[in-house]
């Protein structure tokens, strides 16, 4: 912190601080509102009565040294008071063309100076925000002593500590996609695709077989090797001690995110989703308040409406399978087929309703099974009670032309309790097939009381080839956050660019940046 004074202001947050988004009582506003119509325009369409300003872009410096890296996701808040505030960011891919210059055109390989300029731009960044008065617009503090990075060349220690395959540490976290917020004032980001950047093993009836580790689309591993196991992990960070951590004990697969909620005995659970077609729900009880270092691991049976227990003591199946508990954890994914949990549809963001307790899941699709639109699964744990072993599920809605949203990603509740969610196209499929009619991805809103509940209103729609992440709200939810992800990903040269958006000139990249919507339409249905 800058001074005593504000670190002293940041502590005394971190006390009263909740970890889903602040639920006062108040009267309901009706729900008086007109979406807007899908469209193709390469900018940030928003409906009426809403603006936007940017808040910080690809390459913009935090510190002397430091500077935003590239395809901002999750976006998380931890308010110092008012009008001052932490905010983390997480940063999952790059663009190479945009990035390091590499298109893969001329059939060389990148180089060593490209991937280290790709590894600078991922992993999560840290800052200090701040405002003159609850009407002004949020601005980055820069060279403020809370703002850091962590990339692909920062070392991570294991916790609890331990080796894997020789190491108590990894160099770098990646693929940082959504996330979550302690009660304790700490950051969770979570490794999602790490396949994509240091590949994969494969195992044998139990054998890991080195010489079989399949290879990554970003070809990292060809500049200096990197074992796969040391990613895919959730990372846990400190904004005061700036330390991390890799969660052992969460399992590793491809964390879209990590959402915590206090279960009534002051423990934090948290729930998490692995992000592939077929794979599973996941919910961590820790042992002890204050900490996710240690716990128990469980896999959703939605079938049965049960928490399966992935604790290598408990469980013949996993001994006569698993050598240890830590490689159970290594395998999650195999380890929780073997149990019999359920496959879902491309399971990504979590987040629990703050009025009712009930845990919303975004259900993204599943092409692989002709499910192209996704839909939205709701958890209800028995008696509401998060360290409950058993819980009922059901569908809340199913995407597509008729309910005017495809592929749910992140998603946010608001203070009235009306659920907010980004839709998650992908750029080469955007405005194409069963897609067409959504044309740019989105933002969008549903009210779950009052005339219009269960409706879904489009409120903004994203640049070319762009999606809409880490949906998040000031304190006194006046201004939205909202990642503006990849635009013109798919741009085949820099003389042939898909998107402009945000670009610094004419012919330069489109920027990823995070953006501030306010306005008296966000006043009137939050």
């Amino acid at each position: 912190m800058s001074n005593r004074r504000d670190f002293l202001k940041f502590m005394g947050a971190m006390s009263v601080m909740t970890t889903s988004s602040s639920c006062s009582n108040h009267q309901k506003k009706p729900n008086t509102f007109s979406s807007i119509n899908p469209t193709s325009t390469d900018n940030v369409i928003l409906a009426e009565g809403l603006s936007y300003k940017k808040l910080i872009s690809w390459n913009e410096s935090l510190t002397a040294k430091k500077k935003f890296g590239f395809n901002n996701d999750f976006i998380s808040i931890i308010n110092i008071d008012k009008n001052n505030a932490i905010m983390w960011v997480n940063h999952e891919s790059v663009t190479p063309l945009f990035v390091s210059g590499y298109s893969g055109k001329d059939g060389k390989s990148k180089s060593k100076e490209q991937i280290d300029l790709e590894k600078d731009n991922v992993g999560g960044s840290a800052f200090k925000i701040s405002r003159k008065n609850e009407n002004s617009s949020w601005e980055v503090v820069v060279n403020h002593t809370i703002n850091n990075r962590l990339d692909a060349h920062s070392k991570i220690p294991f916790a609890p500590k331990q080796k894997i395959f020789g190491s108590e540490t990894a160099i770098g976290t990646v693929t940082n996609c959504a996330g979550g917020r302690t009660a304790w004032g700490t950051f969770l980001t979570c490794e999602e695709n790490y396949y994509n950047v240091y590949g994969q093993s494969a195992y044998f009836k139990g054998q890991r077989l080195f010489k079989s580790s399949l290879p990554s689309k970003a070809s990292w591993e060809a500049s200096e090797p990197r074992l796969p196991e040391h990613y895919g992990w959730v990372v846990e960070y400190n904004p005061v001690t700036k330390e991390a951590r890799k969660l052992v004990s969460m399992g590793r697969f491809c964390h879209e995110g990590a959402t915590p909620v206090v279960a009534a005995d002051g423990r934090t659970v948290v729930y998490m989703a692995d992000d592939a077609a077929n794979q599973f729900v996941y919910k961590f009880i820790p042992k002890k308040k204050g900490s996710l270092v240690e716990g128990e691991l469980f896999v959703a049976d939605t079938n049965s409406g049960k928490w399966l227990s992935l604790s290598y003591k408990k469980n013949e199946l996993l001994k006569i399978n698993f050598k240890s508990q830590q490689e159970v954890l290594i395998r999650a994914r195999d380890a929780a087929k073997l149990l019999g949990a359920t496959p879902l549809d491309r399971p990504e963001d979590i987040e629990i309703n703050p009025k009712t307790g009930e845990i919303f899941i975004a259900l993204t699709n599943n092409k692989k099974k002709g499910n192209y639109h996704g839909s939205i699964l709701k958890i209800i744990e028995k008696d509401n009670d998060y360290l409950s072993m058993t819980f009922k599920s059901e569908t809340f809605l199913l995407g597509g032309v008729s309910s005017g949203f495809s592929c749910p990603d992140n998603m946010i509740f608001d203070k009235s309790g009306n659920l907010w969610l980004t839709s998650d196209i992908t750029g080469k499929a955007i405005g194409k097939g069963p897609y067409k009619e959504f044309k740019n991805n989105g933002l969008f809103y549903i009210p779950l009381s009052g005339e219009d509940a269960g409706q879904v209103f489009q409120i903004a729609s994203a640049p070319n080839e762009a999606e809409f992440t880490g949906p998040c709200f000031s304190e006194d939810y006046k201004t939205l956050f909202l990642s503006v992800q990849h635009p013109g990903e798919k741009s085949k040269s820099m003389k042939s660019l898909s998107s402009n958006w945000n670009s610094l000139k004419q012919g330069d990249p489109p920027r990823p940046a995070v953006i501030m919507i306010t306005g008296p339409t966000l006043d009137k249905i939050v």
